[in-house]
């Protein structure tokens, strides 16, 4: 990994990109005024929760729980958070594509803070996500239900952005080809994965599990998109982009988790470039019109086109259009005019002759793709 800039030192370089893959130590808006706008795909935030804790937290036996008492997560009043939200919010959308999602995750005690926040600056919602937790820490007290769960909102950059990224197909053959749903169910980060000091306590009291970030890059990330994480903490969000083939940029103010993060992503091994890709449906695929078959020589005015049961048969005409007999129009109209229909498909319902048999013409839409892929690469 590069070594870590401090956010006064990282330049800004025409056609060049040095901060991919770094650590950027200070102040998450600071750091953030030194980047591109427009060039980041994803980001992902986990930024402090404003617990609001008065005191020492304890067990019915007096001993002390380990909660979040970290002075980065101390807030004067909720007007001081919402401002602090306000201006980070704001750096970020600055730097991220106008294709790009956000991530945010945080508890009951601000993210409907951070969430009115997103809207009002411009951020439309996609979904928001129930993090259940198999292992959440009980309710001592016994004065309130457990909080087993942590919500995520999902975000485009604006309300009418187009073409951003959501594998839906790779999530749903993961899901034994069912839609996956916006509650997922993970374990806190514990044993090995939990990263502990000198002392053996834990480093980062909010360190998120690795299998949790993977479903948020594998869901609404390519190979090779940059995701920014402006809480990079513990640098779990590098770890889990570099072993699936992303770029990541972290910011960080504390040293010991930025040395522990350096560390953590130094020893991570990339998976295999096959690996990584996500699963690409018949919506991701590229539009090829009829007539294109025609303009690139796959298909030849005068060819005849049948069902798979030669009931009816069609002639290509040189404009891309199709005739059977005097109906005349596009493979899907004249498809679903001989068979009585309101609509038909017509790439999977026509077939042409090869061989002495038959074979769909969505066949010859398949070459015309790998066609563009060569001419694109």
């Amino acid at each position: 990994m590069q070594a870590v800039q401090t956010s006064e030192d990282l330049p800004i370089q025409s056609g060049k990109a040095p901060w991919l893959d770094t650590i950027l130590k200070g102040d998450c808006v600071a750091a953030l005024e030194r980047l591109p706008a427009r060039s980041i795909d994803a980001i992902f935030a986990d930024p402090p929760y404003n617990l609001q804790l008065s005191g020492d937290l304890r067990r019915p036996d007096q001993s002390k729980v380990d909660a979040v008492d970290d002075h980065w997560d101390q807030f004067e009043s909720f007007g001081a958070y919402d401002a602090f939200t306000r201006a980070w919010l704001l750096a970020a959308r600055r730097v991220l594509k106008p294709n790009g999602t956000i991530w945010v995750i945080g508890s009951y005690h601000n993210i409907f803070r951070v969430g009115a926040i997103m809207q009002d600056l411009g951020f439309w919602i996609l979904n928001d996500i129930v993090w259940r937790k198999t292992n959440p820490m009980p309710n001592f007290r016994g004065r309130r239900f457990q909080n087993a769960h942590e919500t995520m909102i999902w975000a485009s950059r604006d309300a009418d952005a187009k073409g951003y990224t959501f594998n839906y197909d790779s999530l749903k053959a993961a899901n034994d080809d069912v839609q996956m749903r916006s509650d997922w169910l993970f374990p806190i980060c514990t044993g090995s994965e939990r990263l502990k000091n000198e002392r053996g306590e834990k480093l980062h009291p909010t360190q998120k599990p690795e299998a949790l970030l993977a479903r948020i890059m594998l869901s609404s990330t390519k190979a090779g998109d940059v995701i920014l994480d402006p809480f990079f903490g513990s640098g779990t969000t590098g770890a889990v982009a570099r072993r699936l083939g992303r770029h990541f940029v972290g910011v960080e103010r504390e040293q010991d988790y930025i040395d522990a993060a350096i560390e953590r992503i130094d020893a991570v091994v990339p998976m295999d470039e096959a690996d990584v890709g996500a699963l690409a449906g018949k919506r991701a695929e590229p539009r090829v019109a009829f007539v294109s078959l025609i303009d690139a020589g796959i298909v030849r005015p005068g060819t005849m086109l049948y069902d798979s049961r030669r009931r009816w048969i069609a002639k290509v005409r040189p404009d891309g259009t199709i005739a059977a007999g005097e109906r005349v129009g596009s493979i899907h109209k004249v498809g679903a005019q001989v068979q009585g229909l309101d609509a038909c498909n017509g790439w999977t319902f026509w077939h042409y002759e090869r061989n002495g048999g038959l074979t769909v013409i969505d066949e010859l839409r398949r070459i015309a793709r790998l066609g563009m892929e060569r001419a694109g690469g």
